[in-house]
């Protein structure tokens, strides 16, 4: 249970460890690519390298945008209360189309609602991870596009810790859980409202030695990317970056290989790897800055351009995380 109350804390959005811009090239020539991204506490749609014109929301603390995979929404969190405690925050999911028309809320604003996403198996679903009411640990909910705040559903209970990552396109999610059964670790869930759900722990050697998180699916689904530190404590800077294999039959995650700080800079934060749309490249940040990583060549390039802006939360057009 400690170690699971240190990754709720660690697992969060504290900007830390801004230092210098010494990671790869500032050479332009790359693959050009379409995202969302956090810029100084707004969302921005924009080719990644290119100067950003006018944000999507202006006026408030915007977090975390996730791209549909139909490609014209976005589901993010707005912060209405902040705390020094990120799990004290006080948040609202919201839907935007892409084009910054349409805005909704999808809840009321009474809860701490996180790292949203989107299904990939067609039906376009808003989850998000919402915290326990008076207990430690959070659970899986889920919404859909023009319903109204309360009309949300939870797709895990309150008993225990269920934090979703990303979807697959057969219904699964890929979570951390705290199973009161099965114990602590990464599974496959199989959610049923109508009983008990599944849960499929995936195989991982590196998830015995330490934390895998932000974890993002590709979209053939047979690579995932995501931030590691080994031990169990508090160590949010210094986190390095993985690609590796995941076979979704079996489940297991393997073969990882490092692509960003494999030095472990203790005082940088290395965070959120999201994938592009034809696997050929993922967009990270290295606080305070957004760079990508070419897979074939191993070349990363930096990608966002207004030199002392907070740039966070990279994503990629019509790729949910």
């Amino acid at each position: 249970m400690i170690r699971l109350l240190t990754f709720l804390i660690l697992a969060q959005l504290l900007p830390m460890g801004l230092a210098s811009e010494k990671i790869g090239s500032k050479n332009t020539k790359h693959p050009t690519y379409r995202g969302a991204y956090y810029r100084d506490g707004e969302l921005y749609v924009n080719t990644f390298g290119k100067p950003e014109g006018k944000p999507l929301t202006t006026g408030h603390w915007d977090f975390k945008p996730s791209w549909s995979k139909t490609g014209d929404m976005l589901v993010f969190f707005r912060r209405l209360k902040n705390d020094p405690v990120v799990t004290k925050w006080i948040t609202q999911i919201h839907v935007i189309n892409v084009d910054g028309t349409g805005l909704h809320p999808l809840t009321d604003g009474t809860h701490t609602d996180f790292n949203q996403t989107w299904t990939r198996d067609g039906t376009n679903t808003p989850i998000w991870n919402r915290k326990n009411p008076g207990k430690a640990g959070f659970r899986v909910m889920k919404s859909k596009v023009g319903a109204k705040p309360g009309e949300e559903e939870a797709l895990t209970g309150t008993s225990h810790h269920t934090w979703a990552y990303t979807c697959l396109s057969d219904g699964r999610i890929l979570v951390q859980c705290d199973h009161p059964k099965q114990g602590w670790g990464y599974y496959l869930l199989t959610p049923n409202p109508l009983g008990e759900s599944k849960f499929e722990r995936i195989e991982c050697d590196l998830a015995e030695e330490g934390l895998l998180d932000r974890i993002s699916l590709s979209p053939d689904e047979t690579k995932v990317c995501f931030e590691y530190q080994t031990g169990f404590k508090r160590k949010v800077p210094g986190r390095t970056l993985y690609i590796a294999d995941f076979n979704f039959n079996r489940p297991a995650i393997t073969d990882p290989k490092p692509f960003a700080n494999s030095e472990k800079n203790p005082n940088r934060w290395f965070a959120y790897p999201r994938w592009t749309k034809d696997e050929a490249a993922i967009v990270y940040h290295a606080s305070p800055s957004l760079y990508l990583y070419t897979l074939k060549d191993g070349s990363t390039v930096k990608v966002s351009t207004k030199d002392g802006a907070d740039y966070r939360y990279p994503h990629c057009e019509a790729i949910p995380k």
